[in-house]
């Protein structure tokens, strides 16, 4: 699910200033398939710029995240990972052996967490979901 979403575009929507650097890591960004950490964002865009500080990539991670362009996830493994903001709601199954990340959407789910909600007295307005398991066949139970 991600990839897909224009960060730089998203960005001009904003209002953010775009310098060279920041597009580099935008593009960065989008055009992964994981769910980055800084570390790793840095290693990609270096590839492209070498003139890229890591520094630079945290303040812009930040600055993007406070701009509600990037999503900030903790899965558990004490990395901050990142993805683009997405434009529809899905939630991850991590894969604690192998730090895996899979998006899914599953709208009975969706439904059953808004009926819980309005059960405890709540109008359900946003929610994470994050699954922690073992692939079956290499678990012990």
């Amino acid at each position: 699910m991600s990839g897909t979403i224009d960060l730089e575009a998203l960005c001009h929507e904003k209002g953010l200033r775009i310098t060279e650097q920041r597009r580099i890591i935008a593009r960065v960004i989008s055009d992964s398939e994981d769910h980055p950490d800084v570390e790793t964002l840095y290693e990609r865009a270096s590839k492209i710029d070498s003139g890229i500080s890591i520094a630079t990539v945290y303040r812009t991670v930040r600055l993007f995240e406070e701009a509600g362009i990037l999503d900030r996830h903790d899965f558990g493994d004490g990395r901050s990972r990142y993805e683009a903001a997405p434009e529809a709601h899905h939630d991850h199954l991590i894969d604690v052996e192998t730090g895996k990340v899979i998006e899914f959407v599953d709208p009975e789910l969706e439904a059953l967490q808004k009926v819980i909600a309005e059960r405890l007295g709540y109008r359900l307005v946003d929610h994470r979901m994050e699954l922690y398991g073992v692939a079956i066949g290499r678990d012990k139970g």
